[in-house]
C-alpha cells in the first residue's frame, strides 16, 4: 500500500512559536498559566500540565492568581484580558500568532476610521471572539451562506472586512461576493493565513486521488475540522482522528493509496506514528 504524506502538514509556524514559549516558562520553575489551552491539541495540552502548566478558562480564575506567568494562547484573548493580567501585576507572554496579531491592528485601525467590522469566521471561536474585542463599535461575525445573504447594514455604513486566519478560502471568497453583491462601500482583507490555504489546497489534491484519506487533529481544531470537510467532499472514506488509538478503519482489501494530512496544531511525532502504523499493517 502507497501513502501520500502531505507536505504541508503539522505545527504551523504560530502554533510551533506559542508553543515553545510556554516550554520555555516552563523550565524556569514559576507558576505558570496559559489563558485558555495554548493551542487546539488535547495532547500538547496534557503534556504540558505535567510540567506543571496549567489552563484557566475564565476572568474569575485569572482573579484567583496571585503570582506567576500567564501566557496568551496562539488564538489570542479579548483585549481586556491582556489588562486585566497586567493590573493584576503578573508577568504575560503574549504568545498570540502574528497573523492573529495583524488582524487585531487591522481592525483596531478601520474601526477608528469608522468602519463596521464584519468578520467571516466562526462564532464563539477563540480567535473570532479576540478579534471582536479589538473593534470600536460592535462588529458583524459570519460564518454560513445563509448568514451572508441576509447580512444587512446602512447604505452610508462602510465596511471592512476581514477573515478567521483558518477560514475555508474557497467559503470565504463566495461570501465576500454575495456581500459585494449588495453594493456595500468598504474594503476586504484576506486575513486567511497563507499556510492554510496551501494546507488546504493539498489536501484536497491528495484526497481526490486516493482511496481513504486520514486527517488527524484535535477535537477542538476549527483548521483540523475544515480539513476534514474539504477531504469529505473529495473522498467519501476520509477519517478524522486525535491519535492513533482512533484509527480503526475497515478497509477493504482494494484500497491501494492512503492520503494522510494534519491540523496545524498537530505534533509530528503524532503525524509520525500514525504514518508509519499504516505502512506497516494495512
Amino acid at each position: 500500500m502507497e501513502v501520500i504524506l502531505a507536505e504541508h502538514a503539522g505545527f504551523c509556524f504560530g502554533v510551533r512559536r506559542a508553543v515553545e514559549q510556554v516550554y520555555e516558562q516552563a523550565a524556569g520553575g514559576k507558576p505558570i498559566y496559559t489563558y485558555g489551552p495554548i493551542i487546539h491539541n488535547e495532547e500538547v495540552v496534557k503534556d504540558l500540565e505535567q510540567k506543571g502548566v496549567h489552563v484557566i478558562e475564565t476572568e474569575a480564575q485569572l482573579a484567583e492568581i496571585k503570582e506567576g506567568t500567564v501566557v496568551i494562547r496562539a488564538h489570542g484573548v479579548p483585549k481586556e484580558i491582556c489588562e486585566k493580567i497586567e493590573a493584576r501585576g503578573l508577568t504575560c507572554v503574549d504568545a498570540t500568532c502574528p497573523f492573529v496579531k495583524r488582524i487585531h491592528n487591522i481592525v483596531e485601525t478601520e474601526s477608528k476610521a469608522g468602519r463596521k467590522i464584519v468578520i467571516i469566521g466562526n462564532a464563539g471561536h477563540p480567535e473570532v471572539e479576540g478579534i471582536m474585542s479589538w473593534a470600536k463599535e460592535p462588529a458583524t461575525v459570519i460564518e454560513s451562506m445563509e448568514e451572508a445573504r441576509n447580512f444587512t447594514c446602512g447604505q452610508d455604513e462602510e465596511l471592512c472586512i476581514v477573515s478567521q486566519t483558518t477560514f475555508n478560502y474557497n467559503k470565504f471568497q463566495d461570501m465576500v461576493e454575495i456581500l459585494k453583491e449588495k453594493g456595500y462601500n468598504g474594503s476586504v482583507v484576506n486575513t486567511i493565513c497563507n499556510a492554510t490555504e496551501v494546507r488546504q489546497t493539498e489536501a484536497r489534491e491528495i484526497a481526490a486521488k486516493v482511496d481513504v484519506m486520514i486527517v488527524i487533529g484535535g477535537k477542538h481544531s476549527s483548521n483540523t475540522r475544515k480539513l476534514y470537510e474539504i477531504c469529505m467532499q473529495e473522498c467519501a472514506n476520509t477519517y478524522y482522528i486525535q491519535t492513533l488509538d482512533d484509527l480503526h478503519p475497515d478497509l477493504p482489501k482494494s484500497v491501494r493509496l492512503v492520503g494522510i494530512t494534519a491540523g496545524a496544531s498537530t505534533p509530528n511525532n503524532i503525524i509520525e506514528e500514525v504514518q508509519n502504523y499504516v505502512r506497516v499493517n494495512f
